[in-house]
């Protein structure tokens, strides 16, 4: 990605905002990248890693990524079966996992599960029922809940936002390839795009806490959060999972986003994943706002503002991440915050994404329009 040579592009209101965003407390720290045709139009950080010692966030800080796993994870996964032809979208669930054959979800298609549409319900507190176990034992106890989890709607009868389903997708995937999550996308994803900080981290190996963003202090581990996952589902299996768990920097969720755009466009990179397989997964489901994996803008409040194009694509997660890709603009913005810090329960973000990505928009459109009355006076 390179940066853009261009005097006349203002992005002065979107660093103030971002600046008054710390000074308001909606998060303690942040970074944004915005890039447009793969130029980078804007790259900086903003306020403290955490707010105890205050280091400055710098936009080589790590975050924890949360539901951004879904997307840019267990997503891809899925792609990439389905493009070699080791699992179809309308395959049923119990064809692969057959812990599920006797069971109501055995009708259940791994497009549901992608769409959010399998009837599962949203979220389950599965940690408390089995961090009592050894580390080595939690990951099969967790399944058989999942075996166990009743459906809540019919299935594809309605759109329920779940975590469940993406825990699901999660063995899923381990059972086709034989490989557990996080090795199989760094191996066949990740390394090949040369992304080396995107990764998982492991109760075992977690790399040193100065590098990354700080997220809550967990009143269930008793201590604050960093360089540890967030989320306490993924966290008692060991901190991978299809839901939540993924680590990164800001440059590298956006090479993965590029080269996503770019093969949407017909002109990928590298031969990775096929052109038509990244728009398949890109395509919104009919009458929601639910691609395969990703989300898209709602009609009314979404958090990507008013100016991004319904041929859009992101994704949020709880800790204050979130990415916008405007598919017909080329217009891919990245905003990873540490908002759970010191607690989740300051849900300021809610109200300042819009507002922020309708300032970019605001910045990258006028410039347009700019550069267009430019070329009109010249001729």
């Amino acid at each position: 990605m390179d940066q853009q040579n261009n005097r006349q592009l203002d992005m002065t209101q979107v660093e103030k905002l971002m600046q008054q965003a710390v000074a308001d407390e909606v998060f303690p720290g942040a970074v944004l990248l915005v890039s447009q045709n793969d130029q980078c139009v804007f790259h900086d950080a903003f306020g403290f890693r955490d707010l105890l010692t205050k280091p400055p966030m710098t936009t080589a800080t790590i975050f924890d990524l949360a539901s951004l796993t879904k997307p840019l994870v267990t997503a891809l996964a899925v792609m990439l079966l389905v493009q070699q032809k080791k699992v179809g979208l309308d395959q049923n669930l119990a064809d692969v996992l057959p812990a599920f054959k006797k069971d109501q979800k055995a009708s259940i298609k791994i497009k549901h599960l992608l769409y959010h549409n399998s009837g599962l319900a949203d979220y389950k507190a599965f940690y408390r029922k089995i961090a009592h176990l050894p580390l080595e034992k939690r990951k099969a106890a967790l399944r058989k809940l999942l075996v166990k989890e009743p459906l809540v709607h019919p299935i594809g009868s309605r759109v329920v936002y779940s975590d469940i389903g993406f825990m699901i997708l999660d063995w899923l995937i381990e059972e086709i390839c034989g490989n557990q999550l996080d090795h199989f996308v760094s191996e066949m994803i990740y390394s090949p795009l040369g992304l080396d900080n995107l990764f998982f981290i492991d109760l075992k190996a977690a790399r040193k806490p100065g590098v990354f963003a700080a997220t809550e202090q967990c009143n269930w581990r008793r201590q604050l959060q960093s360089g540890q996952v967030h989320d306490e589902n993924a966290y008692v299996v060991g901190g991978v999972q299809g839901h939540a768990g993924l680590f990164g920097i800001a440059l590298d969720v956006h090479s993965l986003l590029s080269h996503l755009l770019s093969t949407y466009h017909g002109q990928p990179s590298t031969q990775l994943f096929q052109p038509d397989m990244v728009r398949l997964f890109f395509r919104r489901l009919a009458g929601s706002d639910r691609a395969l994996g990703f989300d898209t803008p709602s009609l009314s409040d979404s958090s990507s503002g008013q100016f991004f194009s319904r041929n859009s694509v992101g994704h949020l997660g709880f800790t204050g991440t979130s990415f916008w890709m405007d598919l017909d603009r080329s217009i891919i913005v990245i905003l990873l915050t540490n908002r759970v810090h010191p607690t989740r329960d300051n849900e300021a973000i809610k109200a300042f994404r819009p507002k922020l990505h309708d300032e970019v928009m605001r910045s990258l459109l006028r410039q347009k329009t700019d550069d267009r009355e430019q070329m009109t006076e010249n001729r």
